[in-house]
């Protein structure tokens, strides 16, 4: 059964279910259509084609839930971690960084 992942494994936007221009790759890998439209219609990570993903009847949801899980690209996690040290070193420079508790040390 397919996962119906909740997001954009590029751009990690969240996808609803029941829309039509969500495409996936034979490996389940899932895309919005801004995205698939920028790789060409074909998976970055298996190298197959992008097909528009099925739609779950509403019905079927209860007993066949969509995944929760979040997935990403490496470059997408990469690009992610690399935004949120740039985000922490500004709040730093502002001195908004977060502070360890009283009596804990961080390694």
């Amino acid at each position: 059964m397919l996962e119906l992942r909740p997001n954009c494994e590029c751009c990690d936007r969240d996808l609803a279910l029941d829309d039509p221009t969500v495409v996936i790759c034979s490996f389940e890998c899932t895309w919005c259509a801004d995205c698939a439209d920028a790789l060409a219609l074909i998976c970055p990570n298996c190298g197959g084609g992008l097909v528009p993903r099925p739609i779950r009847p509403a019905g079927k949801l209860a007993a066949n839930p969509p995944s929760s899980t979040r997935v990403l690209t490496a470059r997408q996690h990469e690009r992610q971690l690399a935004l949120r040290g740039a985000q922490r070193a500004e709040e730093h420079g502002r001195g908004l960084a977060r502070r360890p508790a009283a009596g804990r040390v961080h390694p």
